[in-house]
């Protein structure tokens, strides 16, 4: 299957990259789309000239299926025509940020997917906060798309030079920072580098920094839900309840997602290549290769905290996300073996049915 140029210009309005491969064997009467909407009970996808419904192909609604595997907001898939059309195939993702999904079960929960940039919002009325940020840095890392960090409500805060410090205490030195007033138009005009044509970028932060009105005046009009914030806290309640992929006049698109209130890590995460990669390159000048950083002789961490190199709420921060990595790589481990076991159990019971009953 090939597309015409035409129908290449028409896709390039949703996002559509010059580098996406459709698979030799896909069908000529298959329809490329993006997945723009994702509903309990089915998607709206979008074809370059209008969005529609559609629904998923019966594998997908496996139940014990990993979340990550099935359509997610961001993906290009190909669609089956008929009333409606059916999801049947998704294409390779070139980037998918995701997060382990709230309870005890073990399981990863698509944010979104095929995002250039992730844009962290945070609000400087009293939702910045550093632990909170470095966990975002975390997900990200991972996800393959870049990050960038925005902060808004900056009409509201009185030294922005000396925040911009304490921020960059927290990022990694090539991180991005920029402190906007989401209300207004030529603040937010530094992020539309971020968005042009082809390129894609989801925001994501919490509920009430700003996400809505941030996309309300990019796209010069109110489409999207707003809420005050609550004066004590500065949290608001969830205006956006579901993803949406919405195409912007600056030629990209922007994902919309709810505000998280929890943000757990999945396993996947490597804080060596992240914004802990000092503490990292600390640890390897201990002493002894298993130093547990306690009261070993010779450790360099304990030497940098007593020194004030290395501020300890950091020290702590790092602490808890690699406890929480290797935690979650360990859930991640188990419940791919499951599925290996279940797979071979799987085989091994539809041979033996074979064997009594024939082929059926």
């Amino acid at each position: 299957m090939e597309l015409t140029p035409e129908h290449g210009a028409r896709l390039a309005a949703i996002g559509w990259r010059s580098d996406i491969t459709l698979p030799a064997d896909a069908p000529d009467q298959a329809i490329p789309a993006r997945v723009i909407v994702q509903h309990r009970n089915g998607y709206v996808v979008h074809d370059g000239e209008k969005e529609f419904t559609a629904q998923p192909a019966p594998r997908f609604l496996k139940r014990n299926l990993d979340p990550t595997e099935r359509p997610a907001v961001g993906d290009f898939v190909l669609l089956k025509p008929g009333k409606p059309p059916q999801i049947e195939t998704i294409l390779p993702r070139h980037a998918l940020l995701s997060r382990a999904a709230a309870g005890e079960r073990y399981q990863r929960q698509p944010i979104a997917t095929n995002v250039d940039t992730v844009l962290v919002l945070m609000g400087l009325d009293g939702d910045f906060n550093p632990r909170r940020l470095e966990r975002y840095l975390a997900l990200i890392q991972a996800s393959g798309a870049h990050c960038v960090v925005v902060l808004t409500k900056a009409d509201r805060h009185d030294d922005l030079d000396a925040l911009l410090v304490d921020v960059g205490d927290v990022l990694p030195p090539d991180t991005i920072v920029h402190a906007v007033n989401a209300k207004d138009a030529a603040s937010i005009a530094v992020l539309h580098p971020y968005l042009g044509p082809g390129l894609t970028a989801v925001l994501v932060g919490s509920s009430g920094v700003g996400k809505s009105t941030l996309t309300n005046t990019l796209l010069g009009v109110e489409r999207q839900a707003t809420r005050e914030v609550r004066e004590h806290d500065s949290r608001g309640r969830h205006t956006t309840t579901f993803r949406a992929l919405i195409a912007l006049p600056q030629g990209g698109c922007l994902i919309d997602t709810p505000g998280m209130r929890e943000l757990k890590l999945t396993g996947e995460e490597n804080l060596e290549a992240g914004q802990f990669a000092d503490i990292e390159a600390l640890a390897t000048q201990c002493r002894f290769g298993d130093c547990a950083h306690m009261s070993e002789p010779g450790c360099a961490v304990r030497a940098a905290l007593e020194q004030g190199d290395l501020d300890s709420d950091r020290w702590h921060s790092y602490q808890k996300l690699r406890d929480e990595i290797q935690a979650q790589a360990s859930n991640l481990e188990a419940q791919l073996k499951r599925k290996g076991e279940a797979r071979i159990l799987g085989k091994a019971l539809g041979q033996r049915l074979k064997e009594k009953y024939g082929h059926r």
